[in-house]
């Protein structure tokens, strides 16, 4: 089965086909994807018209230029994948818009996928010794920041979640206080590479108590007043950039091993856009190594929103037998507690 996945849940159009025919060796086979950054580099966030509106003009180019890479023919599609949620309603019902129609159209099986689940999977796609259930499983992107316990694929178990701030989001809005433009994240960490390490310390949040949940708020808070109190030239810039993305990793990398150690478990995977970053990796990497097991992450390709991972979540579900009326559904806010097991 060559299965079509349509990714629109905020600001990035996400195409691609994942093939299931010859026992699944082929996998992806072709994706693209579309970036609004510059669309909302000038409103320092995404606007959710604007962003809605960019969907409908990418979305059937993207399907064209994918099937094009992919060389095949829309009617070799066998099923169609979209994501239904968590996300900005009118960018989901874009995506679930075009991907209802053209599953009618060429009378093949349409299935909504959680956003999260297809992160979640990501890391299982293209890796060669996929890590098998029970495992945990540190969703950390600029909307979520999530600790799952994965019983069984579409079986999970919430552990633990940020109470405000994803870790994401955190380094956007830090990025922004110290005036790097939109989207300041990725231009954080990196920046942070050339910082001086122990020059400034932060906490790391709620790690001095039990539990797994998540607070990142606070670090905003405390790189303001550092970056008020200095001289705010580059190099404290740097300085600053490192102490903070020291105080995200270490709080991600400490829960982690508290999770793993709830869950009775030694095998982590980790997907969302901040999986990309290096030193979190590096952390990750020892932290497991260290207990014996293992951590997954999918290429840095993969670890932001893309076509691919909802794609392979849904040819699993279809795979599966599951498939959904010809309602368009979609829900911006959608628990993933709620999914049932494929």
């Amino acid at each position: 089965m060559k299965v079509l996945g349509i990714e629109s849940s905020c600001d990035e159009t996400g195409v691609a086909v994942y093939d299931t025919a010859v026992g699944g060796a082929r996998g992806l086979v072709a994706q693209a994807v579309y970036s609004q950054i510059e669309l909302h580099a000038q409103y320092g966030g995404v606007v959710p018209e604007l962003a809605s509106r960019d969907h409908v003009r990418k979305t059937l180019p993207l399907i064209h230029q994918t099937l094009d890479e992919a060389g095949i023919a829309p009617g070799e599609i066998g099923g169609v994948a979209y994501t239904a949620g968590p996300g900005l309603v009118g960018a989901l019902l874009v995506g679930a818009g075009v991907a209802r129609s053209l599953a009618w159209a060429l009378d093949v099986p349409a299935i909504g996928v959680h956003h999260m689940e297809g992160h979640l999977l990501a890391p299982l796609m293209q890796d060669a010794d996929p890590p098998e259930p029970p495992f945990v499983a540190l969703l950390v992107s600029g909307g979520h920041t999530q600790l799952v316990h994965v019983e069984a694929i579409g079986r999970y178990r919430l552990l633990g979640e940020t109470l405000d701030d994803a870790a994401g989001e955190a380094f956007d809005k830090t990025a922004k206080l110290m005036g790097l433009p939109y989207p300041g994240g990725p231009q954080l960490a990196a920046l942070a590479q050339q910082g001086t390490p122990g020059r400034f310390r932060f906490a790391r949040p709620m790690t001095d108590r039990p539990g797994l949940d998540f607070s990142f708020s606070g670090l905003k808070t405390q790189v303001l007043l550092a970056w008020r109190d200095s001289d705010q030239s580059d190099a404290t810039r740097a300085d600053i950039a490192r102490a903070f993305e020291d105080a995200v990793v270490d709080t991600l990398a400490i829960k982690c091993e508290r999770a793993l150690e709830a869950a009775g478990c030694d095998t982590l995977i980790v997907a969302g856009g901040v999986g990309a970053n290096r030193r979190l990796r590096e952390k990750l990497h020892a932290m497991a190594g260290k207990r014996g097991g293992r951590v997954a992450f999918p290429p840095p390709a993969l670890c932001t929103d893309n076509g691919a991972m909802i794609a392979f979540a849904g040819a699993l579900r279809l795979q599966a037998g599951q498939h959904e009326d010809l309602g368009i559904h979609v829900v911006p806010r959608w628990d993933m507690a709620t999914l049932s097991a494929v």
